[in-house]
């Protein structure tokens, strides 16, 4: 029978292994490569933190011989790791906090945002009060004294008042006091059965107190990890709810964006969006489902380097009213429902997909910062954006599939029962959303933007003829401007004519950086050139007769392409995409494309490369 728990602390985090009376140091050591995924000769395990007093896998004395007691915190050092004093923070147990260690900073690095206000003192200071305060203007009192930033009477008396602290003025309460919060961490619940508890049979035969995870009692989340959230611009919205204007159809997309600091709440954080990203989905007046993406890598790199990242996900749940004066139903109140348990439940998930690293925590991170935007009818019958985030419990709940969405009240959840393969043990905060009133543009707002991927359903297609249309119609004299479109510069890196993923970095970094000099420079190079080709501003066509007999239709495409390999790619592009023989040429700045049916001239036109007709 087991009598005893001991702390195993890593690079990691913490782990805690049960101990059995008569239990020798190999099969402990055995329990612990398990618990942890390592093999034996990966590490070594001690008692103190500076390498004294191993353990040896070779030892078959009882663990009660080391004088190892419950509770003890032992050292784990991978091979070859260095060894410092500082590599581990000891843990303790104060003021009812779940408290571990701190992994090694190596392990993960904090958000920028989050390392600038570390460095701050956040303290919210007043001005001296002319009928309260008695002393000079140097002086301070109980009544002009700075306040913590934590104080929920100066929060509660804000205009509107503040519900929730922000996670950095959490962070300030707990580690307040005398020690600083030296040996305070930030531990994830956990819904799961600890593994390597021997005293009885597995589960579903037996559980003990020392295994089963403890109880959770739902409240209200004291803190939000993002304070609010803000869209650059209108023509960010009003773009992504143009799809439901045209067709009626719900959709989802991804915000990328950037934390910035959120100055009307103390140690606040803003979630910034400067684009909207519409992955492949299926739509209708009522439901979404989200498809396979398989540019999200991709997306994801140009979006890194733009210096954004994907901040939250938005979606519509709009029903017209009156088309003529352009409302919207009201259908989301406290009559209703503010988000569905399966809304709830999906935020959930992509919070699990997205942590926040965070260095007072034994796993390296704790909650998420990632935001759910909803666009519903509001009060008024005209859209409103509503913002997000579910609390740590849901999250948990979540992610060890504990929480279930009721197939016939959509407001209404549940927790699942305990099963034979699952044990199961015996939530959510509005974030304001805002429009600044001087609008930011991280990407230029053109009044003949160009195609949003996706929307093939509606008409909306990108491909070189809507490439052609977006350059027509945006004459400026500043190619930054012109570039500067989230959606245009992911279609020259996904397209399948002439990818430019790997010549993309110089103009990704002129758009970051609002550098006109460098997106000229990338303009005048040998990729951009050909794409104007493509857009079929300098070619001609010369179309031969058609055969009475097979009806085949060919066309002779003449192009200054500055390199040969353009030419395999578009001959590629339209024998796979087109299903139409690509035949040589005399020349090398030359395609013959023959196709047999002639309800195929419409693709070549829509494809954008040339204007083709037969005579």
């Amino acid at each position: 029978k087991y009598e005893s728990i001991v702390r195993v602390q890593s690079p990691d985090g913490v782990k805690r292994i049960s101990v059995g009376k008569r239990e020798t140091g190999a099969q402990f050591l055995k329990k612990i490569a398990m618990e942890f995924g390592l093999s034996n000769n990966e590490f070594s395990v001690y008692l103190n933190r500076n390498k004294t007093g191993e353990i040896c896998a070779a030892s078959n004395k009882p663990l009660s011989l080391f004088r190892i007691k419950h509770g003890d915190m032992l050292f784990l050092f991978l091979a070859g790791a260095p060894s410092t004093s500082t590599q581990y923070m000891q843990t303790s147990c104060v003021g009812g906090a779940v408290l571990g260690s701190a992994p090694t900073a190596s392990a993960f690095v904090e958000d920028e945002i989050d390392q600038i206000l570390n460095k701050q003192d956040g303290k919210i200071y007043r001005n001296r009060d002319a009928q309260l305060c008695r002393h000079g203007p140097k002086g301070k009192c109980v009544h002009c004294v700075p306040l913590e930033p934590f104080d929920e009477d100066y929060l509660n008396h804000l205009d509107p008042p503040v519900k929730h602290l922000s996670f950095h003025a959490y962070i300030r309460k707990l580690t307040g006091g005398a020690d600083k919060g030296k040996f305070v961490a930030l531990e994830n619940i956990s819904c799961k059965i600890k593994s390597g508890c021997e005293g009885h049979p597995p589960w579903p035969d037996g559980i003990c107190t020392k295994c089963q995870p403890s109880a959770i009692t739902l409240n209200r989340q004291k803190y939000r990890h993002v304070d609010n959230i803000m869209f650059e611009n209108h023509t960010i919205a009003d773009r992504f709810l143009n799809f439901w204007r045209q067709t009626g159809n719900q959709r989802i997309g991804f915000l990328y964006g950037r934390y910035t600091e959120h100055k009307d709440i103390p140690l606040g954080i803003r979630a910034e969006v400067a684009a909207i990203y519409e992955p492949p989905q299926i739509g209708t007046a009522n439901s979404l489902e989200l498809l396979e993406d398989p540019k999200a890598p991709i997306v994801h790199e140009i979006a890194e380097k733009l210096g954004l990242r994907k901040v939250g996900w938005i979606f519509t749940d709009l029903i017209s009213e009156d088309t003529r004066k352009g409302t919207v139903k009201y259908i989301r109140n406290k009559d209703a429902h503010i988000l569905s348990a399966e809304e709830c439940i999906t935020a959930g998930d992509f919070q699990n997909k997205h942590h926040n690293n965070c260095r007072l925590s034994p796993d390296g991170h704790f909650g998420s910062k990632f935001v759910t935007v909803l666009a519903t009818g509001g009060p008024d019958n005209q859209v409103h954006f509503e913002g997000y985030q579910v609390s740590n419990q849901c999250m948990a709940l979540v992610r060890d599939e504990c929480l279930l969405p009721c197939r016939d009240a959509p407001e209404l959840g549940y927790v699942k029962e305990s099963t034979s393969e699952q044990y199961v043990p015996d939530v959510f905060y509005k974030i304001t959303t805002t429009f600044p009133k001087d609008p930011v543009y991280t990407f230029v707002s053109s009044p003949h933007p160009f195609a949003v991927v996706n929307r093939e359903v509606m008409g909306e297609t990108q491909d070189f003829h809507s490439l052609s249309t977006y350059l027509s119609q945006n004459q400026s004299e500043f190619f930054l401007d012109i570039i500067s479109d989230f959606h245009l510069l992911v279609f020259l890196v996904t397209n399948d004519v002439m990818p430019l993923r790997e010549s993309m970095s110089l103009i990704l970094d002129a758009v970051k950086t609002r550098n006109e000099e460098v997106a000229q420079t990338w303009k005048r190079s040998e990729q951009w050139a050909t794409i104007e080709q493509l857009c079929g501003k300098d070619s001609k066509c010369v179309c031969v007769a058609q055969t009475d007999l097979k009806m085949h239709y060919f066309a002779c495409i003449i192009f200054s392409f500055p390199a040969a390999q353009t030419l395999t790619s578009l001959s590629l592009y339209l024998s796979l995409s087109l299903q139409v023989q690509c035949l040589p040429s005399r020349t090398a700045s030359q395609i013959s494309v023959q196709w047999e049916d002639p309800c195929q001239l419409p693709l070549l036109l829509t494809c954008g490369i040339v204007n083709i007709a037969p005579t």
